[in-house]
């Protein structure tokens, strides 16, 4: 359907139909596939009123192409960003601290994806990207976020240094995760307060001028031969960080 965000897999699929936030238009199960999980998923947009087709295995093949999409697609209106300063706002009148997650230069759909879905199990009030250097939406993001970005507002600035100075004005602390000597170790840094965390690139990490805006810079001792993480797993390590010293204090 075009102009329409295709995603699939059944957890996506699921998330979209039950979080509501984007209007659901048609879904699509292959024939065939006896999975309670899949009638489940046709029952919920059946209540929806979503109109649903079966298409045979070679059809699924040419709408998903080589994906795992375990026999289950759905097309949905397009993913629209919410805006810097609703999110804002939000944060504001929230009952909980500052908690906010700020991407710079992540490019990779299933990196970006599995980022966002420890983002909302950590319970971050929201994500931001730089406008020009991040990974677009798409089925891959979606699917590698478990479902997780039917629920976490997702922002899109031009500016990720200015929108740093703009969360450092709210009274919230921004420190980007670094490698290099120098930074200060991730688990003796109190982050119990308003915070946001900053995750760069693998290849040349959170860039100079979005550092010299932060407040600090962390890192994650690392104790083997390896010199750095994946960057979903150093942005989940940092996020339930947050929780652990928020949970029993630091």
């Amino acid at each position: 359907m075009s102009g329409d965000d295709l995603i699939y897999g059944i957890n996506p699929v699921r998330e979209a139909l039950q979080a509501g936030q984007r209007e659901p238009r048609r879904l699509m199960l292959r024939q065939g596939v006896l999975n309670p999980r899949l009638e489940e998923i046709a029952s919920l947009a059946a209540d929806r009123g979503v109109p649903c087709r079966r298409l045979t295995a070679e059809e699924f093949e040419r709408l998903c192409g080589p994906a795992r999409h375990q026999g289950v697609a759905l097309y949905l209106a397009p993913f629209a960003y919410l805006d810097f300063t609703d999110l804002l706002a939000a944060v504001r009148s929230g009952s909980e601290p500052p908690f906010i997650l700020l991407l710079d230069s992540i490019t990779d759909p299933h990196n970006f994806g599995a980022i966002l879905r420890s983002a909302e199990a950590a319970g971050c009030q929201g994500v931001v990207v730089a406008r020009d250097r991040s990974c677009p939406v798409s089925a891959i993001v979606d699917k590698t976020s478990a479902g997780a970005l039917e629920h976490l507002p997702l922002c899109r600035v031009t500016n990720l240094a200015r929108t740093i100075d703009q969360l450092k004005d709210e009274g919230i602390w921004v420190y980007a995760l670094a490698g290099e000597a120098g930074a200060d170790d991730l688990y003796r840094s109190n982050l119990s307060g308003p915070v946001a965390i900053v995750v760069g690139s693998e290849g040349s990490g959170v860039r100079p001028n979005v550092r010299r805006h932060c407040d600090g810079l962390l890192a994650l001792p690392m104790k083997g031969r390896v010199s750095s993480l994946n960057a979903s797993v150093a942005a989940a390590l940092a996020l339930y960080e947050v929780v652990r010293q928020r949970e029993v204090g630091t």
